[in-house]
């Protein structure tokens, strides 16, 4: 699952990670795993988490472990309908250009 389209506009690192953290729900991950999940550098992921904290698009709770969550406004609700159904056609193109 992906994160909501109104949150996709970001830089590609942050977009990989919140679509990192909506598939993982409740879980969340840690740093290594988000890491690993997202082709970047360790500098541009702890750039893109500290981006995205800010703006309060993900929860960082440290028990034993230091696990990073998707907020819950991140995360589609997997039963609303699609607006637009062609968004992800257009989104796969857009990818594939660079755009």
């Amino acid at each position: 699952m992906a994160a909501k389209p109104e949150y996709r506009d970001r830089p590609d690192v942050e977009v990989a990670l919140l679509d990192a953290l909506v598939d993982r729900g409740d879980e969340g991950m840690t740093v290594l795993e988000l890491r690993a999940a997202v082709d970047a550098d360790i500098d541009a992921v702890e750039e893109a988490l500290s981006a995205l904290k800010e703006d309060s698009l993900i929860t960082v709770e440290s028990d034993e472990h230091v696990r990073v969550y998707a907020h819950d406004k991140v995360v589609p609700d997997p039963e609303a309908p699609d607006d637009d159904p062609s968004a992800g056609l257009v989104d796969a193109i857009r990818d594939r250009l660079g755009l």
